[in-house]
């Protein structure tokens, strides 16, 4: 039972504004190329994973997408980035987090099933490379992933770039 200032603060934090939230996974391979996949409702390609379901950690729903879109039991290792996503013309702002996604073996890479209702393709591209597949800050997202993965430091980001 809820007493009424119990009541009163859940009506007030159900009023406070909200943000949508992602979580992805950074998978690289042997030969440092990144992981990325090709969704069928918009233009570009990603890192594996999607939206951060009511009452979900972003952990969970990081292994959760890899599990859905990639058929892989991926345990995400630590944060690598928090990235705000500001508003556009075309989306509501919103929070990227990304995971580390571990080594992808040339074994797992040979597992890997797509939903075809939501992913055409997969590749792996080298870090070079990254700018001319995705969206810019898509790009500057995973290029300061990278980045993090080498040093072992985890990033706040605001549109892919660090603040300041």
């Amino acid at each position: 039972m809820t007493t009424p200032d119990a009541a009163a603060q859940l009506a007030w934090q159900r009023g406070l504004p909200r943000k949508r939230m992602n979580a992805a996974c950074l998978l690289v391979d042997g030969h440092s190329r990144v992981l990325l996949v090709k969704p069928t409702y918009r233009p570009g390609w990603d890192l594996p994973g999607g939206v951060v379901e009511q009452d979900e950690s972003p952990y969970a729903a990081a292994r959760r997408e890899v599990g859905e879109e990639l058929a892989l039991d991926r345990v995400p290792g630590r944060l690598l980035a928090v990235d705000w996503v500001p508003p556009s013309p075309l989306r509501t702002e919103g929070l990227a987090l990304v995971f580390d996604g571990g080594l992808l073996t040339d074994d797992a890479a040979a597992r890997i099933r797509l939903p075809a209702d939501e992913l055409a393709d997969w590749t792996l591209v080298p870090e070079e490379n990254l700018s001319d597949v995705a969206q810019p800050h898509i790009a500057r997202r995973l290029h300061a992933c990278l980045a993090a993965l080498r040093t072992g430091s985890s990033l706040f980001l605001a549109d892919g770039l660090p603040p300041g």
